[in-house]
C-alpha cells in the first residue's frame, strides 16, 4: 500500500547548499596581502621590544612606542580583512564590521598608491632630494623602500580582494545601474543638505593642502617647516585632490547629474577619496598626539591650524560617509542589494519546498 504521507514529512530535511568555492585570483589577492604585512610587521615588533633596526635615532623609539603599537594594530586589522574575504567566517561577519576597516585601509593604501608613483617620478624628473637640515635622525632609505613598497603591494592585493568579495556577496550594489536609474528617496533632500557642508569643508581642506604643497609655512612648527621635503608636500597636493574629487563625485551622485553615466565610476571615486581624506586626518591626529609631547622649544610648537585641518578632513569624510551610508541601506531595505553570502541559501530552500508541494 502506498504511503499518503507528503514527501516532506518522509524525506530527510536536504542540507543548505554550501557556500561557493572561493576563487584563485581572491584566495591568491588575500594572502598576497597577508604576505605583504610580514616586513612591516617584523619591523615594528622588533622597535616595540627595543631593537631599533633601521632607526636613524634610536633614542627616539622610546618615545614612538605607542605609535609603533597603533601602526602596529592596524596593519594586524589589514590581516584580519584579507583572511575574512577568503575564510568561511569571513562571509557571516556583519557588514559594518568588514565595510568601515576596509574603507579606511582603502583611503591609506589607495593615496600611497597615487602618491608613491609621483614620488618616484619627481625624483626621476627632478633627481634625488637633497637632506635636509635634522632629518639625519630619521630611519635609513632601506626603511622607506621596505615600508613603502610593502604598502603598494598590500593596497593593491587587499583592494582586489575586498572587490572580488563584495562583488559576490553584494552584487545588487555592483550591477551596471546608471547615475539617473538611482531612485529619489525621502532622505534625498538630507543626503543633498550634507553633500552640500562637506563640499564647503573639502575646499577649505584643498585650498590649505595646495598651500602648503606649494611651500606655504603658516600654521606649520618651525621645525616642520625646515624639514618638510618633497614627499611631504607630494601628500598634501594628493590629499587636496582627494577632497575635491571625493565632494565632487558625491556632488554627482546625489544631485543626479550625469544621469547616463554607469554607477561604479563615481562610486568608486566617492568611497577611495573619501577614505582618503578621512582616514589621514584621523591619523595625522592621531600621530601628532602621540609623538608631539611638550617642548621648551618653541620652534617646535603646533599652530592651531593644522590640527583644524586635520580635524576637518574627518568631519568631511565622516559626513561623506554618513550621506553613503544612509542610501545603501535604502536600497538594501528595498530589496536591492541581497546579501548573496545567505541568500542564495534561503532561495534554494524555497524552491526546494515549492517542487516539494507541487510534487
Amino acid at each position: 500500500m502506498t504511503s499518503t504521507l507528503p514527501l516532506s514529512a518522509t524525506a530527510p530535511a536536504a542540507a543548505p547548499p554550501a557556500a561557493p568555492p572561493v576563487g584563485r585570483v581572491r584566495t591568491a589577492a588575500a594572502w598576497t596581502a597577508v604576505a605583504a604585512t610580514v616586513p612591516y610587521l617584523t619591523l615594528k615588533l622588533l622597535w616595540l621590544t627595543g631593537h631599533p633596526v633601521g632607526a636613524g635615532d634610536a633614542d627616539a623609539m622610546d618615545d614612538l612606542w605607542l605609535l609603533n603599537l597603533l601602526t602596529f594594530g592596524m596593519d594586524a586589522v589589514a590581516v584580519a580583512l584579507a583572511l575574512a574575504f577568503v575564510r568561511p567566517w569571513g562571509r557571516r561577519a556583519p557588514a559594518g564590521l568588514l565595510a568601515f576597516p576596509m574603507w579606511v585601509a582603502t583611503g591609506l593604501l589607495g593615496t600611497i598608491l597615487v602618491a608613491l608613483p609621483l614620488f618616484l617620478l619627481s625624483a626621476l624628473v627632478l633627481g634625488p632630494e637633497a637632506a635636509k637640515a635634522g632629518a639625519d635622525d630619521g630611519p635609513s632609505g632601506w626603511v622607506f623602500t621596505l615600508v613603502y613598497g610593502g604598502f603598494a603591494v598590500q593596497g593593491v592585493a587587499l583592494i582586489a580582494g575586498f572587490l572580488l568579495y563584495a562583488r559576490e556577496r553584494w552584487a545588487g550594489l555592483l550591477r551596471r545601474d546608471r547615475i539617473g536609474d538611482l531612485p529619489h528617496s525621502p532622505t534625498l533632500t538630507t543626503q543633498r543638505a550634507f553633500a552640500c557642508v562637506a563640499a564647503l569643508l573639502a575646499a577649505g581642506v584643498a585650498a590649505a593642502r595646495l598651500y602648503w604643497a606649494f611651500g606655504g609655512s603658516a600654521g606649520l612648527p618651525v621645525v616642520w617647516q625646515e624639514q618638510r621635503g618633497r614627499s611631504v608636500a607630494i601628500m598634501d597636493a594628493v590629499t587636496a585632490v582627494m577632497a575635491v574629487a571625493a565632494v565632487a563625485a558625491l556632488l554627482v551622485l546625489v544631485f543626479r547629474r550625469r544621469p547616463e553615466w554607469r554607477l561604479r565610476g563615481p562610486l568608486a571615486v566617492v568611497w577611495t577619496a573619501a577614505g582618503s581624506v578621512f582616514a589621514w586626518g584621523a591619523w595625522q591626529l592621531v600621530a601628532l598626539g602621540t609623538s608631539v609631547t611638550a617642548s621648551a622649544d618653541p620652534r617646535e610648537a603646533v599652530p592651531g591650524l593644522l590640527p583644524l585641518v586635520e580635524s576637518v578632513q574627518v568631519v568631511t569624510g565622516l559626513l561623506v560617509l554618513a550621506v553613503g551610508a544612509v542610501a545603501l541601506v535604502e536600497r538594501a531595505a528595498a530589496g536591492a542589494v541581497p546579501d548573496t553570502a545567505w541568500s542564495a541559501a534561503t532561495v534554494s530552500r524555497t524552491a526546494r519546498a515549492d517542487v516539494e508541494s507541487a510534487k
